[in-house]
């Protein structure tokens, strides 16, 4: 997956999230199935930036950055800011 194809992954769930948030306030959804599917979201950004981490820092040492590859939600979730 190259760069550009994870930042329109990272544009369609960012689309989506909002989308989300705009049912839920015409009730078109209720309020716990949108939490629930936007942690999944939120989640699945996660994962993008931290591919798109991957693969800059793969870059700056010279290395390929295809070699780079998603990491369990579990993993990027628990990361320390």
């Amino acid at each position: 997956m190259q760069d550009g194809d994870i930042f329109a992954k990272v544009r369609e769930l960012v689309a989506e999230e909002h989308a989300l948030r705009e049912r839920v306030m015409k009730g078109e959804v209720s309020s716990q199935d949108e939490h629930e599917r936007v942690r999944e979201v939120e989640a699945a950004l996660d994962q993008c930036w931290d591919l798109l981490r991957q693969r800059k820092a793969r870059r700056e040492f010279g290395e390929d950055p295809d070699s780079a590859a998603p990491r369990p939600v579990n993993e990027v979730e628990n990361y320390q800011q």
